[in-house]
């Protein structure tokens, strides 16, 4: 402390003290902020070799490490992201709003033709497609424009979260070391996601496809890169295009709610194994009272599906089929995976005339 006193200069933040009324506490912050900033550089300088040692070229990591700078209202963000009271009932409306449905049709029929096409080649409805690109940027138009490798070494220094970061910088360098990438591409969100897709650099080596063969995997401007690439990781992820996503339903006054997937598990593992033992054939449910919410029969398939609850007892009941695993697997959220099957459904199925 002694040592950080004599650099920052003790007169001078005395002084700025009282000329600007700044209290004790404001003074703690600062010294707290320029003691984390050096920590931060020499964080960097570790890193630096970390990644020499790990065989990326110098030129590579001096120029991905050249603009790196400490951002603390990045750490901030990822540990105050906002929660908000708030249900389906509430949520659907504002993320799903009528424009948003016309703009997604007016979008699938502009890219109709190579929405069929890359549909087709993947077994994935376009519908899909569309409301994922959507929901994640709006279909194109909000991708977040902060350098992925700054966003990146800020957040693997912060402890929460640090070991999955930096893993994911890792997978950001492969993918311009490796040529997937030009590295004035890896503009993204606060967070690390990338392009109109918002994939994270590990979603995106694993899924992102050059569907016109120009040598980049471009899901930041090439509708055809970013449509197939989402469609692969539905495909890679187990897609049946045989099947939507699922459905909201009606049950009775007395319903066991045991029956159903509890509202909050323990990670994916624990939420695949409840599904695993909950899911049961249409008929089943069908026999247990659950109705269509216009109060007809559910299908006569021999299909099976699980009970959701988001919003709990009192909340919207869902049967779900096997693709809502595999959008559970995009975004482990019970709100976007709805919102993305409710806003597919407004799109139309099967096609945008």
């Amino acid at each position: 402390m002694k040592k950080l006193l004599t650099k920052i200069g003790v007169t001078k933040l005395i002084s700025a003290a009282v000329l600007l009324a700044v209290s004790p506490l404001s003074i703690a912050q600062d010294y707290d902020a320029v003691a984390d900033e050096e920590k931060f550089n020499q964080f960097v300088v570790e890193l630096r070799a970390e990644a020499l040692d790990k065989g990326y070229s110098a030129s590579l990591v001096e120029k991905a490490f050249a603009d790196v700078k400490f951002k603390p209202k990045i750490i901030k963000a990822d540990r105050n992201q906002p929660e908000f009271v708030e249900t389906l009932e509430t949520y659907l409306p504002k993320r799903v709003p009528d424009w948003k449905v016309e703009r997604a049709r007016a979008k699938y029929k502009e890219h109709k033709e190579l929405l069929d096409k890359i549909g087709a080649d993947y077994g994935v409805q376009p519908r899909f497609i569309v409301a994922l690109w959507g929901l994640e940027s709006n279909f194109g138009k909000i991708q977040g424009n902060d350098p992925v490798i700054s966003s990146l070494v800020t957040l693997s220094y912060d402890g929460r979260r640090g070991a999955f970061f930096k893993r994911q910088l890792w997978d950001a360098l492969d993918i311009v070391q490796t040529g997937q990438a030009p590295f004035e591409k890896l503009k993204g969100s606060w967070a690390g996601a990338m392009g109109q897709a918002q994939f994270i650099p590990s979603s995106f080596k694993a899924y992102a496809v050059d569907y016109d063969k120009d040598g980049i995997k471009d899901i930041w401007s090439n509708p055809a890169d970013v449509f197939a690439s989402a469609a692969n990781y539905l495909k890679s992820e187990g897609w049946n295009d045989d099947l939507t996503w699922g459905r909201q339903v009606k049950v009775p006054a007395d319903f066991d709610f045991e029956l159903a997937i509890p509202k909050s598990t323990n990670g994916r593992s624990h939420w695949l194994k409840k599904w695993k033992e909950t899911e049961v054939d249409l008929a089943t449910w069908q026999a247990r009272g659950v109705r269509r919410m216009d109060g007809s029969d559910l299908p006569n398939v021999n299909l099976k599906a699980a009970m959701l609850i988001p919003d709990g007892k009192k909340g919207r009941v869902y049967l779900a089929y096997d693709n809502y695993k595999v959008l559970m697997h995009w975004n482990r959220s019970y709100y976007f995976v709805t919102t993305v099957g409710y806003l597919a459904d407004r799109i139309g199925y099967p096609a945008v005339k």
